[in-house]
């Protein structure tokens, strides 16, 4: 193939060099310029001369990819005033000059030094001019001319994409176009045939075809079933050459997917299904599952159920699971095994959506046998009831039935019942229960107003089946009773004036019953019989359970009496009625000219009848003045004899006020003499009870001490341990002997030592950080220490 090539290419330039030189060689002769110029005759006979063109040309070619030993000729130029002695240099410019076509400057032939690619350039332009060797002055005007390259078949057909997915209908009709594929051709198409592409099917056959000029592909077997094969591979080809032998071609992959239609109906895979239930399940609980298999996807796939038929369709339901297209068969209503043991369902599978073309294909739906066998189970008892409501009067004796509760077993067995009530619902144990027959009765009386409603709970639990129960609510109302007597609605306290009116109101009062609105209003206010004619007040009854006390006569005096009882009798309702005797207080008080209330104290009357208001206000207020001055007096004077009293004073008397102070400071770690000489014994002696008894001011000694005697050393002694041995037991044996401390301060271990002072006591002497202001919240027996303490602060800031 490839020598095939190359000879042909050879014979197609060297047919393009004959052709360019012929037409190049008729060309100059044609248009041959004269040495002499050409004469013609003017109008007036003058001779004009005309030069004419050295050379006329339109285009060269060369072939592409010509890729021999030497360069190719392209072409040559030549003038006709070239008497080939030498002296006319041709010049080549333009697109390429040079580089890509060089030119003889003597002979004028034009050569292709390097390989041409028409896909990269199709043409060039250059431009020839013929000049004076030796001068370099032109001797014909400059001419452009085209180098076109000639293409040749080296490009093959190359698709616009390497794969195609497409997708077409199942069950299409033969003909139907699924996708259009497009191949292109670098080559030249306006010459010959190397761009001219031809399609045809190498893989897919006899599915699908393709036309050979549009590449348009079509299916080609009818009822293709995409339940059977859903994917296609298909091989395209595009050729070059018109498709002929020696062209060049391109292949593509097209992939082509059956789309589903609803061509399939669902099917059950068998005819019945058995369930079975515990009578024991609850309504909403699943039963089963029943699944018709459609081969179509998505929606076209898509079942539903129902039941059409049978003897359980007010018992059971179905539903579609449509994640996993199951019919979910559940319970609809409560079962009962002892009255039906078994029931039957037809159930139907349908497709959603159906497609009218092949609506022929139908039915698309399908019906099963569901048959479900119910389960015996141990149920707990039943009440009759799902709840109880009783009635018992309050105040009922002890024993008295309130009402019965009832539960049976509702298996075959038939167990006994046994009945108890929750106690946690029934804590103040107000009721009991028969265990056997389920007689509620009362333990105790009941009081409608502390507890209007009691509700409780009673079990029913079998005899032989402690585990099953059954809870049943009881609510039991006690009935009132007119059990108690009206009273007041509040507090009363009235007030009258002395200078009120015969039949003038002054109150309104109402009453308050504990019992229940039928044995509680309408209230009934009266006066008791032996004061029905009672000469100060009388009583109204306004009929909507108040009542209002009125004046009977005129002129009360706070001086005579300032406080009257007056006695109401209030009755209610109820049968029998009951009444209670409720006490008004009635106060006289002054009142002026308005019915202003102005004073009810009875000793205001007493004074001077003549004085005016503002004289007894500023009598008033005088007292006021002298009461408080002399109450204020009077503190003054407590005040002072309480701190007298107060007045500490020591607790030991003694003659002469006694002020020592010796610190022995001990500066090595102890022992010796250096001990005894720098401690004197005397320090620890009291001047004023060695000879005799010391008395005490807070204690009163029940005998007098004496000292025994030979136990005390002389006062010179330096017998540390006798003297304090001697000390230890007077004071032990001395119940009035005073507090006596002394205090001894070591400033330093010793000598030597490399510790600093180990005393506390130097603290107080120093700067201290602290804080003793938490005495202030230790109460007033710290008080003196917080003073004392906690005014540091208070002093610094001060300063």
């Amino acid at each position: 193939m490839k020598e095939d090539n190359c000879l042909h290419a050879a014979l197609i330039c060297l047919g393009m060099l004959c052709y360019s030189h012929a037409v190049t060689t008729e060309k100059l002769n044609h248009a041959r310029p004269s040495l002499h110029g050409h004469h013609e005759k003017g109008k007036e006979g003058q001779v004009l001369h005309r030069s004419k063109r050295g050379w006329v040309w339109n285009q060269f070619f060369v072939i592409e990819e010509y890729t021999g030993p030497d360069p190719v000729l392209v072409g040559r130029l030549h003038s006709d005033i070239d008497s080939g002695d030498g002296n006319i240099k041709y010049i080549l410019s333009g697109e390429g000059a040079g580089i890509i076509f060089v030119i003889d400057d003597k002979s004028g032939n034009i050569h292709a030094t390097k390989t041409l690619d028409r896909e990269e350039r199709a043409q060039y332009t250059l431009t020839a001019q013929a000049v004076d060797r030796n001068t370099n002055r032109p001797l014909e005007p400059p001419s452009e001319f085209i180098v076109k390259v000639q293409d040749i078949n080296d490009n093959p057909p190359e698709f616009l994409h390497e794969n195609y997915h497409a997708n077409v209908p199942e069950r299409s009709n033969v003909g139907t176009s699924v996708i259009q594929v497009t191949a292109s051709d670098a080559d030249d198409p306006t010459y010959g045939n190397s761009a001219k592409l031809v399609y045809s099917i190498l893989e897919g056959q006899p599915y699908f075809s393709v036309e050979a000029q549009t590449g348009i592909i079509r299916t080609a077997l009818p009822n293709m079933d995409r339940e059977a094969k859903e994917e296609y591979h298909v091989v395209i080809q595009a050729k070059d050459m018109g498709g002929h032998m020696g062209g060049l071609s391109g292949t593509t992959k097209v992939t082509i997917t059956l789309t589903d239609v609803n061509d399939n109906p669902p099917k059950f895979p068998q005819s019945v299904y058995q369930m079975s239930v515990s009578e024991a399940a609850v309504p909403g609980e699943e039963v089963g599952r029943v699944k018709a298999k459609d081969p179509d996807i998505g929606e076209n796939g898509l079942v539903a159920y129902s039941i059409i038929d049978g003897d359980g369709v007010d018992m059971f339901e179905i539903t579609t699971d449509y994640e996993t297209q199951e019919g979910v068969v559940k319970l609809k209503k409560l079962l009962d095994f002892e009255t039906k043991k078994s029931y039957s369902l037809k159930v139907e599978a349908a497709n959603v959506h159906i497609d009218p073309k092949f609506i022929s294909n139908g039915p698309f739906k399908d019906t099963v046998t569901v048959k479900i066998s119910v389960e015996d189970a141990d149920e707990p008892p039943v009440f009759l009831k799902p709840s109880y409501i009783f009635e018992v009067q309050e105040n009922a004796a002890s024993g008295t039935v309130v009402g019965k509760v009832h539960a049976k077993d509702p298996d075959a067995a038939n167990s006994a019942i046994r009945y108890s009530i929750d106690r946690h619902t029934d804590l103040e144990r107000y009721f009991m229960i028969n265990a056997e027959d389920g007689n509620i009765k009362t333990i105790k009386a009941l009081d409608r107003e502390e507890i209007a409603w009691h509700n409780i709970s009673v079990f029913a639990v079998e005899v032989h089946k402690q585990h099953q129960e059954a809870k049943v609510p009881v609510a039991i109302k006690v009935v009132d009773v007119n059990d108690n007597a009206p009273k007041f609605a509040a507090a009363y306290e009235a007030f009258v004036c002395e200078n009120a009116r015969s039949n003038q109101q002054f109150i309104t009062i109402s009453a308050d019953d504990k019992d229940d609105s039928a044995n509680g209003p309408r209230f009934i206010f009266s006066l008791p019989p032996e004061i029905i004619h009672n000469p100060n007040f009388t009583l109204r009854d306004n009929r909507d359970n108040t009542a209002s006390v009125l004046v009977r006569r005129e002129g009360f005096s706070r001086q005579k009496q300032d406080l009257y009882l007056l006695p109401i009798v209030i009755s209610d309702g109820g049968l029998p009625p009951m009444s209670s005797t409720n006490t008004l207080t009635i106060r006289v008080c002054g009142c002026d000219s308005n019915g202003s209330l102005l004073s009810c104290n009875a000793e205001a009357y007493v004074l001077n009848a003549g004085l005016s208001t503002g004289a007894l206000v500023a009598i008033l207020a005088c007292i006021v003045i002298l009461a408080n001055l002399l109450f204020f007096s009077l503190v003054i004077v407590v005040l002072f004899v309480t701190l007298k009293r107060q007045k500490k004073e020591p607790l030991i008397v003694f003659e002469e006020e006694d002020v020592r102070e010796n610190i022995i400071t001990y500066d090595d770690e102890g022992g010796g003499e250096e001990d005894t000489e720098a401690f004197d014994i005397a320090t620890l002696q009291n001047p004023d009870g060695i000879n005799g008894f010391i008395p005490r001011k807070d204690i009163k000694p029940e005998y007098q001490y004496m000292p025994r005697p030979g136990l005390r050393p002389a006062p010179n002694s330096v017998d540390v341990d006798d003297f304090i041995n001697t000390r230890i037991q007077e004071a032990d044996n001395d119940p009035t002997a005073p507090p006596y401390d002394s205090i001894q301060i070591y400033g330093y271990e010793g000598r030597g030592s490399v510790a600093g002072s180990l005393s506390s006591l130097e603290s107080a002497t120093t700067d201290s950080d602290l804080d003793y202001d938490y005495l202030q919240n230790w109460g007033p027996r710290f008080k003196k220490l917080a003073d004392l303490y906690g005014s540091k602060d208070t002093f610094d800031d001060d300063s």
